[in-house]
């Protein structure tokens, strides 16, 4: 038995196998080839050896053989050499005889992790604080969300931020086209629903007035037959509505039925404290990129394709499934887009390379920190998943084996050390 590394990951394991066990393994192989033998004269599976030897090519009972004895002969390699498979090895069998074959496995393996010096790596979080001007402006929010919509004294015109009802039909080249009327739509002037330019066109309107509206649709419209092209709308404006905002009081804040929050002050302590873990959950995220760009700029890693492309099948399957809890298939989105899978996938690769990366310089940071991971802190996590999602502690663990949790575990530990390192 033999191992030999060569490049990008990928090596040679060569198992030879003579004497009795090679032996074994052919009689067994060409006892089940015989017991699917259809020969003349003969019920299935009764066929003389004599004649099922005639029948059956020597090379074939040895390729049985060597597909029977493969797996036991790999898994011995893989034990005996510590080797990290990443993908399936590709099987060659070689100088065949019924007294011996060599089993040649191309295998792809986890790759080398060459770290840099990561004690060197310095960062520090940024601190944050909430302005005034910041609850002002969610107070503001409170109010946009429950202001009222009212008439405008008549032949008052519109203004930007005015809801104004109209009727509306779209024309290229004079002739109406598909999707482009309609009638009594409640549209705020300066929101961007429309067309580039066309909200700005109605500013001023009154009431029943009608107005010829000019555009050009974006280059990048969705309908073909439009994108780039100059269109006109004719409209006709109904009511036309300005926003009252309420009053800021406690009565405001009663409408909003929330638990334990009943006043304007309690409403600003509350908001303060959202954006505050907003903006400490942001500058944590801000800290951790920027220490593990630091890491992932000293680190040398030759990584596999294979690792990569798997990566990207992982990203694709998440895709779908956010795809379809929107109410849509891959290829409705697809269609809908005008992208294809291989598109998708391509955007998914950089990405995809990124985190593979990460997760092996973390694990070899983990490795060289020797970092343990115990089996009270695996139970542990799996008391924190049961009470996450609701659900038995042993159902869980039929759904996220330990290796998954050790896996979890190593990773952030190792990410929780390099953050500590670079602060102190």
């Amino acid at each position: 038995m033999n191992w030999t590394k060569q490049e990008n990951s990928t090596g040679t394991l060569t198992v030879t196998l003579e004497g009795e066990p090679w032996e074994k393994a052919c009689a067994k192989a060409f006892n089940r080839m015989k017991a699917n033998l259809n020969l003349k004269g003969f019920r299935k599976g009764q066929v003389p050896d004599a004649l099922a030897k005639k029948s059956i090519p020597a090379q074939a009972v040895y390729e049985e053989a060597a597909n029977m004895v493969a797996q036991e002969a790999l898994d011995s390699g893989v034990k005996e050499y510590k080797l990290d498979l990443v993908a399936r090895p590709v099987l060659t069998v070689k100088d065949a005889t019924e007294k011996s074959v060599t089993l040649e496995f191309t295998c792809t393996v986890s790759p080398d992790v060459e770290l840099g010096d990561w004690k060197s790596i310095k960062a520090e979080k940024k601190a944050v604080e909430v302005s005034e001007e910041e609850i002002d402006q969610e107070m503001q929010h409170l109010q946009d969300h429950f202001a009222d919509w009212v008439l405008k004294e008549d032949g008052e015109p519109a203004e930007i931020g005015d809801q104004v009802t109209i009727d509306f039909v779209g024309m290229k080249d004079g002739t109406p086209f598909e999707g482009g009327s309609g009638e009594n739509y409640p549209l705020v002037l300066g929101s961007n629903t429309f067309i580039p330019g066309f909200e700005d066109q109605l500013v001023g309107i009154k009431p029943e007035e009608k107005r010829t509206i000019e555009v050009t649709f974006p280059e990048n419209y969705q309908v073909a037959d439009l994108a780039g092209q100059p269109a006109t709308f004719e409209v006709t404006a109904h009511d036309i509505k300005s926003r009252e905002l309420p009053e800021i009081n406690d009565e405001l804040i009663v409408r909003l039925k929330r638990d334990g929050i009943e006043t304007v002050e309690k409403y600003k302590e509350e908001a303060k404290n959202a954006l505050l873990a907003q903006k400490e959950k942001a500058a944590e995220d801000e800290f951790t990129n920027d220490i593990l760009n630091q890491l992932q700029a000293m680190t040398k890693i030759d990584l596999p394709e294979v690792m990569t492309e798997g990566e990207v099948d992982r990203m694709y399957r998440e895709f779908e499934q956010n795809i379809s809890q929107a109410g849509f298939t891959a290829d409705q989105f697809l269609q809908a887009t005008g992208q294809d899978k291989a598109a998708i996938r391509a955007q998914m690769k950089p990405e995809a390379e990124n985190r593979v990366k990460m997760q092996l310089t973390l694990e070899a940071l983990a490795n060289q920190a020797e970092i343990d991971i115990t089996e009270d802190m695996i139970n542990d996590e799996y008391k924190m998943l049961s009470e996450m999602y609701h659900m038995p502690v042993e159902q869980i663990r039929q759904v996220i084996y330990p290796d998954q949790i050790v896996f979890t575990l190593k990773q952030q530990k190792a990410l929780d050390l390099l953050k500590k390192n670079a602060q102190e």
